[in-house]
């Protein structure tokens, strides 16, 4: 009973990825008092069945069964649980209480070779596993040997090890099959930058003073520093025409200027719609170009994918059908009060769902086959489910390494039914989780709770947010957000700007950044912030250095909290094999913080009483720690640890 990981009943699969333990349990229980026990049976894409893994119980809870398999083939993958009466160890169980006792010897050992001889008929007919056996056969049945001597010789290591291959199961009851889909590893772990290509390689005109945009080819020059900075997604806002009907003017302003750029995502005009490249930016072979460099460097290239027009955009005089018209006779523009976007014209799906359907995976295939392969999608949330499930369907059917990213920042259950219908990874609540008691308890839900249906990616800053914490923390503030994003998820975001510290808002009270990069062109001089070290980059590219080695920082599930006695200290670890990361933060940027970290040793692999070294893989110092642990951590100097566990065997 209570199987999980199981989606809606088994109609959806559970997420996992090739390489990532997939993690099952399950009540398992029978009647009466002989032992049981149970098997994780895992069938793979190709259809054949995998060695079973033996479950365990629980250490608090009995009827609690655990197991994990870690699946290596990306594709639709299936588990059961064959639960079964154990005679071994019901036998093994009735003898060490009867045998001693001097109650039914002979009768015990009796049922023992019986047992002794179903597995030696269980084994090939020649060789060294049936001579084991049988020498185990004549010493339980010499009645002239002491019977401890007996006893062992049935419970051998060697009689243990066949039983192990070939275990003796009755009474075998199957349940499942349940499904869950192995992704490729960059839907569990990846590093995504965000950029504006029309900033990148922009500059003013001396003679007309005008800012000329940069181009597709102009932003190639900028990912030799993002791939140097160890990122693996490059992110592209939309690419698309820009409307010029009710374009935007500066800080989201209604009154623009005639060189006003407008927003990306008001996506439409003339030019084309969501399947054409803004003139200004560069054609197809732009992009190809543009898709190409990035490989080269590691790199790859997610496209925005905004289900949106502006009230240029074809799809207005073509398909009047697909939006919403009011009772004035206009049409409704995107409205998040109090937010408007007077420049948008939201899509209803209802009157044509079969039309927009095939035109949107006509437009998602034509950008596939341009070389891209991860689309971030905004504002999924105000789509059908349905619509997604069937998106998302299509393209799996095909195509199982193409990613989507959800940015849906709304309601959990809309949240989590994304995840489910297909969205590799999501934007989350992290942004706004500051509190220590915030950040435990989002770490507990993401990597335990709701792992099954959403894969968080936690997110430092976007066009939209500029967190308060980053507003008014300083450049403290930037270190110990990139530190919670980059190793309390294997997926983790950072938009352009953020590693110069930007931190100046439209006004006090919003979240929104001055000077908006989403209604203009911004040049940053990128040369003179490295000369006179105004950047955090070199500390994004060592994060980014510790995550790729440490196969720990690279899961989701493997999260556990450790307590301090500061309100402000948060500490975690993360452990993968023999590979163990602990990470201590200091959560307030602008005091110096000394408190004793309590460390869960069983979490580490350890005993309550065990020393062990770790070593801080920012500063390069090494400590001995145990249980409990003095931390001093000055936010001015470095405001966490990040240390590498060397167990005692190490």
């Amino acid at each position: 009973m209570d199987v999980s990981p199981v989606v809606e009943c088994g109609r959806y699969p559970a997420k996992a990825a090739v390489g990532e333990a997939f993690p099952v349990t399950a009540t398992i229980f029978r009647e009466g008092h002989d032992e049981l026990n149970a098997d994780l049976v895992v069938t793979g894409p190709d259809g054949k069945r995998r060695p079973p893994v033996r479950m365990s119980k629980d250490a608090t809870e009995p009827d609690i069964w655990h197991a994990s398999f870690t699946p290596d083939a990306v594709g639709a993958w299936t588990f059961e649980i064959e639960s079964w009466s154990d005679p071994v160890a019901t036998w093994r169980h009735n003898a060490e209480i009867k045998i001693p006792a001097g109650i039914d010897v002979d009768l015990m050992f009796t049922e023992g070779a019986l047992l002794l001889e179903r597995l030696a008929d269980a084994l090939p007919k020649k060789g060294t596993p049936r001579k084991t056996v049988a020498d185990a056969l004549t010493a339980v049945r010499d009645t002239t040997r002491p019977e401890p001597v007996r006893y062992a010789a049935a419970v051998s290591p060697q009689v243990d090890a066949l039983l192990a291959e070939h275990p003796l199961r009755d009474l075998v009851t199957t349940t499942g099959p349940y499904p869950f889909f192995a992704d490729r590893e960059k839907a569990l772990f990846s590093a995504w930058y965000e950029f504006f290509p029309r900033s990148e390689g922009a500059y003013v005109d001396e003679e007309t003073g005008k800012v000329v945009s940069g181009t597709l080819r102009t932003a190639i020059d900028r990912l030799d520093a993002v791939a140097a900075m160890g990122f693996d997604i490059i992110y592209l806002p939309p690419i698309h025409p820009i409307g010029r009907v009710n374009r935007k003017g500066r800080n989201n302003t209604l009154d623009p200027g005639p060189d006003d750029t407008g927003s990306p995502w008001a996506i439409g005009a003339d030019e084309g719609g969501h399947d054409t490249i803004h003139p200004e930016l560069g054609d197809e072979k732009d992009l190809s170009a543009f898709v190409e460099r990035a490989n080269e460097l590691g790199l790859e290239v997610a496209l925005d994918l905004a289900l949106q027009a502006a009230p240029d955009h074809p799809w207005v005089k073509k398909h009047p059908e697909w939006f919403t018209t009011r009772a004035d006779g206009t049409i409704a523009y995107a409205e998040n009060p109090p937010k408007k976007y007077q420049d948008i014209y939201p899509i209803n799906f209802d009157n044509d769902p079969e039309g927009i359907y095939h035109e949107v995976l006509r437009i998602v295939r034509k950008w596939m086959s341009l070389g891209v392969r991860i689309f971030r999608v905004d504002n999924p949330h105000t789509k059908p489910v349905e619509f997604w499930e069937w998106l998302l369907g299509e393209v799996r059917k095909t195509d199982p390494d193409v990613l989507f990213l959800s940015e849906a920042f709304t309601k959990p259950a809309m949240m989590r039914a994304l995840g489910t219908v297909g969205f590799h990874q999501s934007y989350c609540y992290f942004t706004w989780r500051n509190a220590k008691w915030e950040i435990e308890e989002y770490f507990q839900e993401v990597a335990h709770d709701t792992s099954h249906v959403l894969r968080p990616s936690f997110w430092v800053n976007t066009p939209d947010i500029l967190p308060f914490f980053l507003q008014y923390g300083g450049p403290n503030s930037f270190k110990i957000r990139a530190v919670l994003a980059a190793t309390g998820s294997p997926s983790w975001g950072v938009y352009a700007g953020f590693e110069l510290f930007e931190h100046v808002a439209l006004q006090p009270g919003k979240e929104e950044y001055l000077d908006s990069e989403k209604f203009q062109i911004r040049i940053r001089d990128w040369d003179a912030a490295e000369r006179e070290g105004r950047t955090l980059a070199p500390y994004l590219t060592r994060l980014n250095e510790i995550r790729r080695a440490h196969p720990a920082l690279q899961q989701l599930r493997n999260l556990t909290v450790h307590s301090s006695d500061d309100e402000n200290v948060v500490a975690f670890s993360k452990t993968n094999g023999e590979d163990t990361v602990l990470v201590v933060v200091n959560l307030d940027p602008h005091s110096t913080r000394e408190t004793t970290v309590h460390v869960n040793m069983p979490a580490l692999g350890m005993e309550w009483h065990d020393q062990y070294v770790v070593h801080d893989e920012i500063t390069g110092e090494s400590w001995t720690w145990g249980e409990r642990n003095y931390v001093r951590l000055d936010p001015y100097h470095e405001p966490a640890h990040v240390l590498t566990v060397r167990r005692p065997q190490q």
